[in-house]
């Protein structure tokens, strides 16, 4: 229905740190664990820090302005996020402040990647081609292209994945293996070995020498992974998470989700728990021995109107992640559509736009928003950083379009 070309980057105001709302205000897109303590990370620009154990939030961090890619738990306790607007930010999680204890700068686009190693290093995987290492200071750009995910193998040597296909080793830069369609996720898996994924659903395990072994493919893109206790998780757009054993090379099942991508994973440190971030804007847990779903963190989200094209209302759930129906700029990724018909691109008071749709010269009418996702933002709207999607069918652009007509009023 439709096809996602690039990773969702939506602005958002950033805001104190505040009582926790109900849940994140669009797709959870990172998650990081540590003892007694979960962190997400989402579109809507929020870090939430939630305490595992009650199902509750603690706190909500609204600093980075935009969305928050990558988290990372380091040796110290602190937690680093990263994002759309390329800074590093470091939290004490106790420090009940609203600003982060320090701030790395140095990136000039956004960051898609962070991993921590036991010995206190953190590295950064940037959209601009670089890959950073904080403490001490280094910088590496031999990749072409996007570098998406960093990850310390357990020898503590650097590997990097990036847009280029190839996953390389710091500090020479050594390519230690060229897949080529872009590489998505990478994570460290023992014996010095790498698990890495990419937009052909392939998830393959690289030992030190390079030499390969492929695990069953997803079919869709795979664009987070996570170990622990010898069991591989991989996250797909395609809505669910393949389970593998390590040892064995093999699957050992398919948790299957709402239906919707998802985004991120992340093991409980026991790892016996896993989490789950997606487009439903929910965390949710499941039991990694038998694969069940033990519950989602948050309330439900609210449901969509009643009596109203059901076609249409079943295309626009994949917008509702980030767009609301009710007026005013609410919380979440996107600015709500109520009313959005006659009204100019990038005018809802209380929205902080990008520059692009800022400067607000289409209004929007049925014919525009037909035509928006027919030839898909990158197209009608260049330079913006809504999502890069389409609705490719002609009868679900149809129904999307009924259902926003009378949905919107």
């Amino acid at each position: 229905m439709r096809r996602l070309a690039a990773l969702l980057l939506l602005l958002a105001t950033p805001a104190l740190a505040q009582e926790a709302p109900a849940m994140h205000g669009g797709p959870v897109r990172a998650l990081a664990t540590a003892p007694g303590l979960l962190a997400s990370a989402g579109f809507d620009s929020a870090v939430i820090l939630w305490d595992p154990a009650a199902g509750t939030a603690r706190r909500v961090l609204r600093w980075h302005a935009g969305g928050v890619n990558a988290l990372a738990m380091l040796a110290d306790g602190r937690l680093a996020s990263a994002g759309a607007d390329g800074r590093i930010a470091l939290w004490h999680p106790e420090d009940p402040g609203p600003d982060p204890a320090q701030v790395l700068g140095g990136h000039t686009a956004p960051v898609a990647g962070l991993a921590a190693a036991p010995d206190g290093r953190l590295a950064s995987a940037g959209w601009d081609g670089a890959v950073r290492i904080w403490g001490p200071d280094a910088v590496f750009t031999a990749h072409q292209g996007p570098v998406n995910a960093v990850a310390f193998r357990d020898d503590g040597v650097l590997a990097s994945a990036g847009f280029d296909g190839t996953v390389r080793l710091w500090p020479g830069g050594e390519i230690l293996a060229e897949l080529g369609l872009p590489r998505t996720a990478l994570v460290a898996v023992p014996g010095a070995r790498l698990a890495v994924a990419g937009v052909d659903g392939a998830v393959q395990l690289i030992g030190p020498g390079g030499a390969e072994q492929m695990l069953a493919g997803a079919g869709r893109p795979v664009v987070s992974l996570a170990v622990a206790q010898g069991v591989l998780a991989a996250a797909s757009l395609g809505g669910d998470v393949a389970l593998y054993d390590l040892g064995a090379g093999r699957l050992l099942r398919v948790l299957e989700g709402p239906g919707l991508p998802v985004w991120s994973v992340a093991f409980s440190p026991d790892g016996a728990t896993l989490w789950t971030g997606g487009a439903d804007r929910r965390v949710r847990a499941w039991d990694v021995a038998t694969g069940r779903h033990l519950s989602p963190l948050g309330a439900e989200p609210a449901a969509l109107p009643e009596g109203l094209d059901p076609e249409g209302a079943r295309v626009f759930r994949a917008c509702s992640a980030c767009h609301s129906l009710q007026p005013g700029p609410g919380n979440l990724a996107g600015p709500s559509l109520h009313g959005i018909f006659g009204r100019r691109m990038g005018s809802l008071p209380g929205y902080r736009y990008s520059a692009r749709l800022a400067q607000g010269d289409i209004i929007w009418t049925p014919e525009t928003v037909a035509d928006l996702f027919t030839r898909g933002p990158d197209e009608v709207t260049p330079g913006t950083t809504m999502p890069m999607q389409r609705v490719d069918n002609p009868e679900d652009r149809a129904a999307l379009l009924r259902f926003l007509q009378e949905a919107t009023r």
